[in-house]
């Protein structure tokens, strides 16, 4: 019996070596967008789905070439960023790949996903003129290319030519208008700045309120942002939006977005997590929560950002953003946008 029993043992403990051993399904995410802004939406996933989830945060740039690097052996499965730029980027850097899903097809414009399904838009906002109410007349107000006229002369705040917004918004100018016109149109928009280009949009929004300029250029969830804080309330109702080329483009619009990456272990769970994020729970949240538009047309824009009116947006294939990047970045330096 003893003799039985040993063998029993080895047998056992040989059998249960053979057999996989059954892991927790997860999901990996770089996210260039802050914490805060996606976590509690993780959470949610998570709860619902059993996938946990781990989440890496920094900035967009950095976690890419961090993708670059580890190579085959990066356990990231999911990049999130706040751009189309980065996005874009990123499938260059062949950081990412194509997945196809029917989910993220019908819900999702086409323009703001990759065509070849390298990237996917999951929220929207516009990029607007911001102006100080009664300090400017909205009815002198018509196209971003009018804010290259003289009557706006040191009166207009804008960031950084650093930034990836003010070079998706250049490009875009690019796509329609080309090359020639925009950097004419460049040259005229920074001789009319009040400041030398310095902070975050909010900054530029502060700026305007303290009488440092009239305009200032922003995205929308920005300002949505301030007026649902207490502490800067009082400072965003001194401005107004002005939805620019209505009767013709329509005003420049950009999206948060994620990609799977290209040596993704978990790539069901990966592609989950997208589909997600595009349901009609995720986007009502990520419109109440962050003050984003919702791609999907039966979610409604959060009570402020209805405050600012309905507007007419760009239709841009916003891959375009991605592949004029660079000659955006050349012509906003020749221009001397700092």
């Amino acid at each position: 019996m003893k003799f039985v029993s040993v063998i029993s043992l080895v047998s056992a403990s040989i059998l249960s070596s053979l057999v996989p051993i059954a892991h927790a399904a997860e999901v990996n995410i770089y996210s260039g967008r802050q914490e805060e802004l996606v976590k509690p939406l993780l959470d949610k996933f998570s709860a619902q789905t059993g996938i946990k989830v781990n989440l890496i945060t920094g900035k967009a740039d950095e976690l890419i070439s961090r993708m670059v690097s580890e190579g085959r052996n990066s356990p990231a499965d999911v990049l999130i960023s706040s751009d189309v730029g980065r996005l874009y980027r990123a499938k260059q850097q062949q950081v990412l790949q194509s997945v196809q899903s029917d989910t993220l097809t019908s819900t999702i414009p086409s323009a703001l996903r990759d065509p070849n399904g390298y990237w996917y838009g999951l929220t929207m906002r516009a990029r607007p003129i911001m102006y100080v109410t009664g300090k400017v007349d909205p009815a002198e107000l018509s196209t971003y290319a009018d804010l290259a006229s003289p009557k706006w002369k040191g009166r207009i705040c804008v960031r950084s030519s650093n930034n990836i917004y003010n070079q998706s918004l250049t490009a875009s100018f690019i796509a329609h208008d080309g090359a020639e016109a925009t950097a004419k149109w460049a040259q005229g928009f920074v001789a009319n700045f009040a400041q030398p280009p310095r902070g975050g949009d909010r900054d530029q929004i502060k700026a305007a309120a303290a009488g440092v300029c009239d305009i200032a250029i922003a995205n929308t969830y920005y300002l949505a942002g301030m007026l649902a804080d207490d502490s800067q309330k009082q400072i965003a109702q001194k401005v107004s939006v002005f939805w620019p080329n209505q009767t013709t483009d329509g005003v420049h619009v950009n999206i948060s977005g994620a990609g799977v990456a290209k040596y993704a272990p978990n790539k069901t769970e990966a592609i989950k997590l997208l589909e997600f994020m595009t349901t009609a729970e995720a986007q009502q949240w990520y419109a109440e929560a962050n003050h984003e538009y919702s791609i999907r047309d039966d979610v409604p824009a959060s009570e402020i950002l209805q405050r600012f009116g309905d507007f007419k947006a760009d239709t841009l294939q916003l891959e375009n953003l991605g592949e004029l990047n660079a000659d955006a970045i050349r012509l906003m330096d020749r221009a001397g946008w700092k």
